[in-house]
């Protein structure tokens, strides 16, 4: 069929379908018939804020015996005092060995004594941090009066390597460095020794515990067994020998080195002294008179006065978290204080406590006190003006996950009740809470399920999904997450935590959350795993609604644009067995909830609003559906799914628009979609009168939405000649008219594909005549031609196909003919974005009812555009999106 503006090939013909059409993919159809890509928006399931900040909400599936409490009592007893005590508690027997003193045949006279060690060295290595104290006691009573005799020169020499700690074994400060240099000779039968003095606490708090080390002598041609002393002032497990070998023999040429040495052990000790007396001072100036105020006043706001003095002269002195002397007796000043009934005085002690670093018991009761004090919203201002959020978060990015498992479950719970609050959420995010967070969880991740500890941190990945839950409503936290490898560890711990609803519920809910976002979404497309895991769980959940509904809502925005997660979501074994046993099973849901509704009706009562949780899963499944026909492949797959489309009729023969007007609109879009593909078995051509008949339901209603929808389907059953029949039987033809008046294009061309394809068939373009559908679509043509090309190309076949057994201009267009000239000559005045729309324009402008002298003169620039025989039926597809 060929028609241009100097040649008329005799009778014109109507635009059709070839008989031998190749066949065009999905995105030709749609960039050149405009099958419209409208989104049909859906609401994100709705997640109630719970009433109390608990650490498990009311849905948790843990029972109580089963998790940690969320409330609990909390006293100064809860605390240990003395830190360096073991936080068992069990009291160590001592060993049967007890030292005593012996000197050497030599020396048997004089007046210096040395301990003998145990004979058997395993017993050494059995000495406890108690059994330590009980050598000291026995070491004290002679070893202190003891005299050093300088040693032979060249015999020995000191290990540069090791600090030595001298004067906290020989002496006072004031005559360390003099004692340093003499040392006591030994005999053969005491090559090892055990030397450690015995002094006050907080003496030797202060030398042994900022030291951490090991106190070595090496004396004679032996060696020393010497205790390692941790950084709590206990003494270690092991023990190190130096023997004799490795030092210099007499004769050898060591003096440099070991003068060496021993300058930079005397440097390194005169160091030491220097702040330990400083230390010393700015204790008794700055920090004792603040706790000589703490133990005597009782005056709530002056004790809190006191405690954000204490804190800023800690923090003044580098002290905050360093063991320093007489650092018990400022903790237990402050464990005292908890015992009185005031938030705000135990949010500043708890400050102080965390940013001790503290640690076991200590630390557990710590964060006990801030989760018990975030619990209460009251306390958000004071919370947030002390900033005790950066003291959790610090107690997470450096706590041990093994050692500290439960007290970094109840700081996670305080920060993730803090999170509720909106100041608090964004100061967490400046602060870097996302890092730290996704830090914890591929620690988490990395706890095998054969590992004790699996279990119990299920606990804490509970309340550490739950805080991301709230990150991911701010903007930074959202990129944060999309850009660090947020995607991969939440997949992994859903995969690991699968039989843990709790968890499985919080990720989803992230993942649904943040899936609306399309950096995030392409990120989770990517992840392939994904997939697999969402059918796993819908498997297992299926009457789950909470969990199932964000799955779907999930897969219904990895769907939405993505063609590739399309083809792949599908591909996955079981996925559309598991989609139509969602479907069969939660439409019976919603088929006896609404027989309860009818009998509420009976009794007077309204039927709700919104959606139930039964159809708003029915909604999610059908737009997954709705998606996913989108894909060439998949589209002509689910087409001839028999049961697939006889559940989307049903919910269309069960529900009205009045009812559930989204379910319903996606049910018809889904409808819509499927209709496009003609394919062998398509169970919708099957069933196209009946769907027909449902749709005029929907078409007489007074959604206009709802309308379209059944107009977009419309158009594409109208292919068929039987639906023709049907539409002219039931006087839809003139509902199509009339919709040309809605001014809206996406109506108009709805309506006037239906109109299209019913004028290809023959003795029916004398509808166009009837409720003036001829000037209707030149308003058309003249209100929306400039700036849709797509409309005016379907409105410009639709005339040409009616004047097809036109006699004149006049009876064809009438009254309606030179405005048709004029709008043809305006628009191919333009430059059509499309050839095709030109083709149209120059074929309809060329046909021999309106040529004239006139429209020849303009359209002979355009000679060269070849006219088109184009696609006369006008077939549409609909993407479902998400609001």
């Amino acid at each position: 069929m060929h028609a241009s503006k100097n040649k008329n090939t005799g009778r014109a013909e109507p635009f059709y379908r070839l008989s031998v059409p190749k066949r065009k993919t999905s995105s030709e159809i749609i960039n050149e018939a405009r099958s419209v890509l409208q989104t049909v928006r859906t609401r994100r399931p709705f997640t109630p804020t719970e009433n109390q900040r608990k650490l498990f909400g009311s849905g948790s599936s843990r029972a109580p015996q089963n998790r940690p409490p969320s409330v609990f009592s909390l006293h100064a007893s809860s605390f240990d005092l003395p830190e360096s005590r073991p936080v068992s508690g069990v009291r160590l027997s001592p060993l049967d060995h007890k030292p005593r003193l012996v000197t050497s045949a030599k020396d048997e006279g004089s007046s210096i004594f040395l301990p003998k060690p145990p004979t058997n060295a395993a017993e050494v290595r059995k000495v406890s941090s108690a059994r330590a104290r009980l050598f000291r006691r026995t070491c004290q009573q002679n070893f202190t009066s003891a005299k050093m005799v300088p040693p032979v020169q060249n015999e020995e020499k000191l290990d540069s390597g090791e600090p030595a700690m001298v004067n906290s074994l020989c002496g006072s400060n004031n005559n360390c460095l003099a004692e340093q240099r003499s040392y006591t000779p030994v005999t053969d039968e005491t090559r090892q020794l055990i030397c450690d003095k015995v002094i006050s606490r907080s003496e030797r708090e202060d030398v042994l515990k900022e030291k951490a080390g090991k106190s070595l002598f090496q004396l004679g041609e032996g060696s020393v067994l010497c205790k390692c002393v941790n950084t709590d002032g206990r003494f270690a497990d092991e023990e190190q020998q130096f023997p004799c070998d490795q030092m210099k023999k007499p004769g050898t040429s060591s003096t440099c080195m070991r003068s060496t040495g021993w300058k930079r052990r005397v440097t390194e000790d005169e160091t030491r002294i220097n702040e330990l007396k400083q230390e010393e001072i700015f204790w008794h100036i700055k920090i004792q008179p603040i706790l000589h105020e703490l133990d005597k006043e009782d005056n709530i706001e002056n004790l809190c006065l006191a405690c954000t003095k204490l804190y800023q002269v800690l923090n003044e002195g580098n002290m905050l978290g360093k063991r320093f002397k007489r650092r018990n007796v400022l903790l237990k000043t402050l464990y005292k204080l908890v015992d009185i009934d005031s938030d705000l005085l135990c949010l500043k002690v708890a400050k102080i406590i965390l940013a001790m670093k503290v640690d076991g018991r200590n630390l557990l009761s710590a964060c006990k006190l801030a989760l018990k004090l975030c619990r209460n919203e009251k306390n958000d201002y004071i919370i947030q003006n002390d900033r005790l959020s950066d003291c959790l978060l610090e107690v997470l990015r450096t706590g041990d996950l093994q050692k500290n498992d439960e007290a970094l479950l109840y700081c996670m719970g305080a920060i993730k009740f803090m999170s509720g609050n909106a100041v608090l959420l964004n100061e967490m995010v400046s602060k870097g809470a996302v890092e730290i967070l996704l830090q914890l969880m591929k620690q988490i991740n990395n706890i095998k399920e054969n590992d004790t500890h699996f279990s119990n941190l299920g606990h804490l990945l509970v309340q550490l999904t739950a805080t991301l839950r709230n990150l991911a409503d701010l903007p930074p936290a959202r990129r944060q997450l999309a850009c660090s490898g947020a995607v991969a560890e939440l997949c992994v711990a859903l995969e690991q935590r699968t039989n843990d609803k709790d968890v499985c519920t919080y990720i989803v809910r992230i993942l649904s959350k943040l899936s609306s976002y399309d950096d995030f979404c392409a990120a989770l497309a990517d992840c392939s795993r994904c997939y697999v895991l969402f059918l796993a769980l819908l498997n297992k959940y299926q009457k789950q609604q909470d969990l199932v509904i964000r799955i779907i809502f999930i897969l219904g925005n990895l769907t939405e644009k993505n063609n590739q997660a399309r083809e792949q979501f599908f591909k996955e074994k079981g996925s559309l067995n598991t989609l139509m046993s969602l479907f069969q099973t939660y439409h019976e849901l919603d088929l006896n909830a609404q027989k309860w509704y009818h009998e509420r009706e009976r009794e007077g009562k309204k039927h709700p609003k919104h959606p139930s949780e039964a159809e708003d899963v029915l909604i999610k499944l059908i737009r997954v559906l709705a998606n996913l026909s989108i894909h060439p492949s998949v589209g002509a797959a689910l087409a001839a799914a028999h049961r697939i489309v006889e559940l989307l009729v049903t919910v269309l023969e069960y529900k009205s628009v009045d009812d559930c007007e989204e379910l319903v609109i996606n049910a018809a879009t889904t409808i819509n979609n499927l209709s496009y593909y003609k394919v062998k078995n398509s169970a919708v051509q099957d069933r196209k009168l009946h769907i027909a008949e449902l749709l005029l339901k929907l078409l007489m209603s007074n959604n206009m939405d709802g309308i379209v929808e059944a107009v977009r389907v419309f158009g594409n059953l109208s292919q068929y000649h039987e639906i023709c029949d049907f539409i002219i039987q039931k006087k839809i033809y003139k509902f199509m008219i009339a919709l040309l008046d809605a001014k809206n294009q996406d109506v108009c061309f709805s309506a006037c594909g239906v109109l299209l394809n019913l004028t290809v068939e023959k003795n029916k373009g004398a509808l166009l005549m009837e409720e003036g559908g001829v000037g209707k679509l030149v308003d058309c043509l003249r209100d929306f031609g400039p700036s849709d090309w797509e409309l005016a190309c379907l409105i410009c076949k639709t005339l040409w196909n009616y004047s097809e057994n036109a006699l004149s201009a006049a009876s064809c267009f009438g009254e309606d003919t030179n405005m048709l000239l004029l709008l043809l000559t305006s628009l191919l005045g333009l430059t059509p974005p499309l050839s095709s729309a030109a083709s149209v324009l120059n074929s309809l402008a060329g046909h021999r009812l309106l040529r004239t002298t006139t429209a020849s003169a303009f359209l002979r620039p355009f000679s060269k555009v070849s006219s088109c025989g184009g696609v006369g039926i006008v077939s549409t597809q609909t993407v479902v999106g998400a609001a």
